[in-house]
This record gives structure tokens, sequence and C-alpha cells, in this order.
């Protein structure tokens, strides 16, 4: 006879609902590439768009997106337990989900250009080494990939032109907080840094009638943007200028935004920038940060999940860091400016806008 030194039933820890939530949140959070990756493939094969019109069943869809019909068939089961679809009428057919709606990428809240971009194999080859990046302090993405972040996409058009589709993105689901959320009836003209297709200042400028623009970013991404302004009917109203802001600026503004640009970067680039902005903004001029801020380590992290995982990604991605109100009052003293405004945007707008806010400052 076999013995073991297993517990009997009885013996064994009883488990309350709290323990049972706990282990199950656990189980998600240990397993959550999986559902993202799925969401992933789902969009790389075009099935959201396929489902724009309605419900399909399988064999059709896998026709219209290419896909080996069995497998595509475990692919939509598998989004059916993700929320993103649901089974609708006879065997096999489905249908996308309000929730799934955002992955079309043909609806103006769209998402798929982020979930392309950050559930994308450049990024989660990064986060897989994150162990090794905290071990050694090294950027995880320039370790796996050879090249810096920035230099990654620059030398990637295809890439290139996604990334900047993503941060559009992200900026159509939180520019409306801050056209809202700011005073802009002081200022004539506008220069983004770092403006990419121009999705800011085209929401800026749409929402203020007086406001003059200025795309200010890398060559690699002006077509794009002088495109999107042209669609918008603001070409007229907004110029595209490329340009390297970590050796000059384009002077010509009165108001210099900075949106999820500050934090990609270590303190000296940050200090060279806002110095950079300093040498050409007017003394009545001021300068606007958006992006998260970091809370107090001694608040509840709970609420802020959203800001602490992006300030993670900054560690694997391009070595930055999302900091709090006073790393900007410092930071900004030291390029010659005064702080003078803090102001979250979770008042204003999309869900998104709860994680960001404004930052000012004033020359000094």
């Amino acid at each position: 006879m076999t013995t073991t030194d297993d517990p009997t039933p009885a013996e064994r820890p009883q488990t309350g609902p709290e323990e049972d939530e706990s282990t199950a949140r656990l189980w998600q959070l240990a397993f959550g590439s999986m559902p993202a990756q799925i969401i992933h493939a789902a969009v790389r094969l075009g099935l959201p768009d396929a489902l724009a019109e309605g419900p399909r069943g399988c064999a059709e869809l896998a026709r219209s997106c290419g896909a080996d019909e069995p497998s595509l068939r475990r692919l939509l089961r598998g989004l059916a337990g993700t929320g993103i679809v649901a089974p609708d009428g006879g065997p096999d057919h489905y249908v996308l989900t309000p929730m799934g709606r955002p992955l079309r990428t043909d609806v103006p809240d769209s998402l798929a250009a982020m979930v392309l971009l950050f559930a994308g194999e450049a990024m989660w080859r990064s986060w897989g080494d994150l162990a090794e990046t905290v071990r050694t302090g090294s950027n995880g993405f320039e370790r796996i990939h050879g090249v810096p972040y920035f230099t990654y996409y620059a030398q990637r058009p295809d890439e290139y032109a996604l990334f900047n589709a993503a941060m559009g993105e992200d900026t159509k689901a939180v520019g409306p907080a801050l056209a809202q959320g700011y005073d802009f009836s002081w200022c004539k003209t506008v220069v983004d840094i770092g403006g990419g297709n121009g999705a800011l200042l085209s929401c800026l400028l749409e929402a203020h009638p007086h406001l003059q623009g200025i795309v200010f970013d890398q060559p690699e991404g002006m077509a794009q943007a002088s495109e999107a302004l042209a669609e918008a009917g603001l070409a007229e109203r907004c110029s595209v200028v490329a340009g390297d802001a970590f050796h000059k600026v384009v002077p010509g503004g009165d108001l210099y935004v900075m949106k999820s640009v500050l934090h990609d970067w270590d303190d000296d680039h940050v200090r060279t920038l806002l110095r950079n902005c300093r040498a050409v903004i007017p003394d009545d001029g001021r300068v606007l940060v958006m992006e998260p801020l970091m809370p107090s380590l001694t608040e509840d992290l709970g609420p802020a999940h959203g800001i602490v995982t992006t300030d993670m990604d900054l560690l694997v991605t391009t070595g930055g860091r999302v900091r709090t109100e006073a790393e900007f009052a410092e930071l900004f003293a030291a390029a010659g400016f005064r702080h003078t405004l803090t102001r979250k945007l979770a008042d204003h707008g999309h869900l998104e806008a709860q994680y960001h806010s404004i930052v000012e400052g004033v020359p000094a």
C-alpha cells in the first residue's frame, strides 16, 4: 500500500469567496498574454471589419479573411470567450459585440492600430525579457532588437505608419478632453511637438476656430500629417514642419504642447527639449505637457493601474518613465520655466482621459 503526505479533504485549507476571487484574478493576470494575442490575431485577419455589417458564418468569414476554417472556428470561440464576438443565429454564426466595435478600422473611436502595435511582436518580445531589464537596468527593447525604440520604427516605414496611427487613436480618445479642459482663448498659434499625424492639432483647431497650428515632428511622418490635415479641411490653418526637437524647436508659437512625449525620455533629454522650447517661446507664451502623472506611493495604486502599467511599458521600450507633479516642476525650473498649473482631465470626455493630466509652465 502506498502512502502519501497529502492532507485529507477535511485537513485541506478552506478558502472563502475572497480567496477564490483573488485566485481567479491571479489566473486572469498570469494568462493575460493569451487573450491579447487572440484579439491581435482577430484584428490582423480583419475579422472585426468583416463583421461590421452583421452576423456571418464561419465558412463565409474564412473565405473573406483568407483563413483556415477549422482554425478560425476555434479563434471565434476564443473571441466569444473574451466578449469580443457572440454567437448569433445558426451554428458557427457570430456577431461583433459593442465591446468589439472599436476593433473595426472604420469607426471614429477605433483602437485597431493600438492593438496591432501594443500586442505586436516587437512589443511582446521586449516584454518577454522584463526580468532581465529589471535585473540589469538596461533597455529591453534595444537589447532584443539591437536598436533604440524610435530608431526601430523610423527604419520600418510600414511599422512607423502603424505607430503614428496608434498614437493618433490615443489622441482622438483624449484630445477632446484637452480641448474642453484647458483655456485656449489667450493664444493664437499652437505648436504640437511630436505631433505625429496631426490628430491632436486637428482636434484643437476644430474645437477652437481662432487657433492656428504647427505640427512639428521627425520627417518620416510628415506626409501622413499633411494628408490628415488636408482631409480634415485644416491645411490652411495648420502647417507641418520637420525637425528634431532635441536640436532645435520650430519658432512661431505662443503655446507649445507635448502630449505623451516627455515620458519617453530620461531627465537629461527632457531638460534639453524644454530648454529648446524656452529658447523660442515668447515671454508671454506657455508650455503644456499632457501625459499620465505618477501618484504618490502612499496612495492606493489600484485606480492608477493604467498609469503604473504605462510606466512599466516605458521601462521596457523607451527607457523613459511616468513622473510626478513635483518632478515636472523641477524639470521646468531647470529649463527656465515656472510650474503654474496641474489639472487632471478625468472630468472631460473619453475614459482614456482619466489617466492623463496637463502640466503647464510659463517662462520664469
